[in-house]
């Protein structure tokens, strides 16, 4: 019996320090885990205030808007980041504000000529003007479609009048008499055949005759048909880089149309651009008729004095000290010696010294330069 109590107490002995060994680990599992974390908040703190340094990391939209492709904003936008410093030396169509009235007198002739040349009841309508790149618009245009270059004779440049495909194949049905109510076909994967081309061309004409009148009152230009691509690349009539008005038109016959659209390049409008920087028709940036008329009638009213310079000499400062009363200085006049009239000390004009009447007078004999010679009579 005396084993068996030894046992117990042994036992009962290391539970005890099992306990108390349990108990203590917990103890530095908990002051290692507070260790950990004070040294955590030491680290943050240190990023925060020492050295200005961070671990934050921009994820994919914050690297979108940086570099502004944002997929949620429409293409034709405003642009921000990288791109809108990239786009930033873009000159705005807004600069030209005399273009404006321009292409909607261009609207108004295109809706009557249009409708003579299609006997149909045509609408015409301005969608939008904007300014891009060249390059860009050559990308951007919708095939397949109809690209007419013309020329600008008096300005000596070129532009391109673009024709898609929805309006070519209205053109085409409405003048070869199809009917009303019913779309025009489209047949995809063919090239456009010579009538069409030919249809085409006609309209382009009318359109180019109606874009003389419209910029008749502001300059006296030409546009001349040159040739028709199907090719954006054959088309090129500016650098990819140059900038670039574009004017989109909307043409609307009842239930059949499309759009056509006007690209006239920077370079082209230059010889223009005074004008365009107009803000109404006919300014003058400050000339006033009506004053200048009022004050060439009050200077040809204006009195002013002539001088007669009978001669001239040349004194020493002595000579002029010396001068008293009762000396006489001689003269080298003759009663035919020429006689220089002045105004303000400047010569004007030289002739002969006579008398009528009581008084002496002077017989004009030729003008006079600023220099004292004689001005050529050619």
């Amino acid at each position: 019996m005396a084993d068996g109590d030894d046992d117990d107490v042994d036992q009962e002995k290391m539970a005890a320090e099992w306990e108390q060994m349990a108990g203590g680990g917990d103890g530095d599992q908990d002051a290692m885990a507070a260790e950990w974390e004070a040294m955590a908040d030491g680290d943050d703190d240190d990023d925060d205030m020492g050295g200005g340094q961070s671990t934050r990391i921009l994820n994919q939209d914050e690297i979108d808007s940086l570099l502004g492709f944002d997929a949620s904003t429409d293409s034709d936008g405003d642009k921000s980041g990288v791109r809108a410093l990239i786009n930033s030396a873009m000159v705005s169509y807004e600069r030209l504000p005399m273009l404006e009235v321009v292409f909607d007198r261009l609207v108004r002739l295109m809706t009557t000529s249009l409708r003579n040349f299609t006997s149909d009841n045509v609408e015409v309508s301005l969608d939008n003007i904007t300014a891009i790149r060249f390059g860009d618009y050559l990308n951007s245009i919708p095939l397949p479609a109809i690209l007419s270059v013309f020329r600008a004779e008096q300005w000596d440049n070129y532009g391109l009048l673009t024709v898609d495909s929805s309006l070519i194949y209205s053109i085409v049905d409405v003048l070869l008499g199809g009917r009303r109510g019913t779309a025009a076909m489209r047949i995809e994967g063919r090239p456009y055949t010579t009538i069409e081309r030919n249809l085409v061309e006609r309209m382009v004409n009318v359109v180019l005759d109606d874009m003389e009148a419209a910029f008749e009152p502001l300059s006296k230009v030409d546009f001349n048909y040159d040739r028709i691509e199907t090719n954006p690349r054959f088309a090129t009539i500016a650098r990819p880089a140059n900038a670039a008005i574009v004017a989109r038109l909307r043409v609307d016959m009842e239930d059949r149309g499309g759009r056509l659209e006007l690209l006239l390049p920077y370079a082209t409008l230059e010889p223009v651009r005074e004008i365009l920087l107009q803000m109404f028709m006919g300014e003058k940036f400050g000339r006033d008729s009506i004053w200048e008329n009022h004050l060439a009638t009050e200077l040809w009213s204006t009195d002013v004095d002539i001088e007669a310079v009978l001669e001239e000499q040349v004194m020493t400062l002595g000579q002029v000290m010396n001068l008293k009363v009762g000396t006489t200085v001689l003269l080298n006049a003759t009663p035919d010696a020429v006689v220089e009239l002045r105004c303000g000390g400047v010569p004007m004009v030289a002739g002969r010294m006579g008398r009528v009447g009581q008084h002496i007078a002077i017989r004009v004999d030729h003008r006079l330069k600023r220099n004292g010679h004689p001005a050529s009579t050619s």
